[in-house]
């Protein structure tokens, strides 16, 4: 019988190749059709695996998700950008390879994510997402955000609504 690891830790420079793997199969799986087609392939490119290297050395905080010494996925977090919400910690960006999405490693890297920015001092969270992400809308109210506060985001003149959902613990 073999036994499955699950890993959250911080990513380390060597993490970079899979992180920028997992950020181009889940942003394509996630935003085609919502992003327009050459913006989200700008999007995806400017972030390859030179930019995560760097990404992880700059001490941003970037955590990951390995199952079976495979990274699965990918959190980035920090100081809330939003000055009108009242939150402290932010979670910018929360990812998985496609393939590895609604077994729950979501959940459980969203819960570190949550634990490691309180065990910083940062009280309450919030995350944004596009509205038209309807998957990532209902993994963050079933993880028990509360929709409170809508922006807009612009991509070719396209603009989109995003929504903010806030945690206060």
């Amino acid at each position: 019988m073999n036994t499955l690891t699950i890993d959250i830790r911080k990513a380390e420079p060597r993490d970079a190749s899979a992180i920028a793997e997992v950020h181009q199969q889940a942003w394509r799986g996630a935003y085609s059709g919502i992003i327009p087609h050459r913006t989200l392939t700008s999007m995806i490119n400017r972030r390859g695996v030179d930019w995560w290297a760097n990404a992880i050395r700059r001490a941003a905080t970037v955590l990951v998700v390995e199952i079976g010494g495979t990274v699965a996925g990918y959190a980035t977090i920090g100081k809330n950008r939003a000055r009108e919400l009242r939150q402290q910690g932010e979670i910018y960006e929360l990812y998985l390879r496609p393939e590895y999405q609604g077994i729950g490693l979501g959940s459980r890297l969203f819960k570190a994510a949550k634990a490691r920015l309180a065990d910083h001092g940062l009280r309450g969270l919030v995350v944004w997402a596009l509205e038209d992400n309807h998957n990532a809308l209902a993994f963050y109210a079933g993880n028990g955000g509360r929709d409170i506060a809508e922006g807009v985001e612009v991509f070719e003149q396209k603009a989109l609504k995003k929504v903010a959902f806030v945690w206060n613990d």
